[in-house]
């Protein structure tokens, strides 16, 4: 004779711990970057786009932006970095409400870039994280 199961749905998110009830979905972007044109960097900014996008999709509790990118840009400053500056404003408009990337490098290479955007964000509600590292910056705490 079989036992009976009773299934109890879940009332607390498995990522954030919060009640299901009171979760709304986080809008989530991805940078990818490659410093230069080569066929090589290519295909490794090609895998970067397509990861990140499946990376947000599968979250039930994100809703995708999209992936901003610079190809063949140097992460050594951000002033030319088009994509870069792209998600930044998105991101300060309230259209963005984490990002994520494969590292700290990839977000930006200059550390007072890297800290003053980050500020920014914080500033704004806006967290960052990174894929391959174990830096967070926690922009939503305070």
């Amino acid at each position: 004779m079989a036992k009976a199961v009773t299934i109890i749905p879940a009332t607390k998110d498995k990522f954030t711990a919060l009640p299901t009830s009171s979760i709304q979905k986080r809008r989530v972007a991805a940078y990818a970057r490659v410093s230069t044109d080569s066929d090589e960097q290519f295909t490794s900014y090609e895998a970067q786009i397509d990861y990140y996008t499946q990376y947000i999709k599968k979250r039930d509790d994100w809703d995708f932006v999209r992936v901003y990118t610079d190809e063949g840009i140097t992460g050594t400053s951000t002033k030319h970095r088009e994509g870069f500056n792209a998600m930044v404003a998105d991101a300060l408009a309230g259209k963005i409400d984490l990002i994520v990337t494969k590292s700290v490098s990839r977000f930006a290479r200059n550390t007072v870039d890297s800290l003053v955007t980050v500020r920014k964000l914080k500033e704004h509600h806006v967290e960052k994280i990174s894929t391959h590292s174990t830096v967070r910056a926690n922009c939503s705490s305070q």
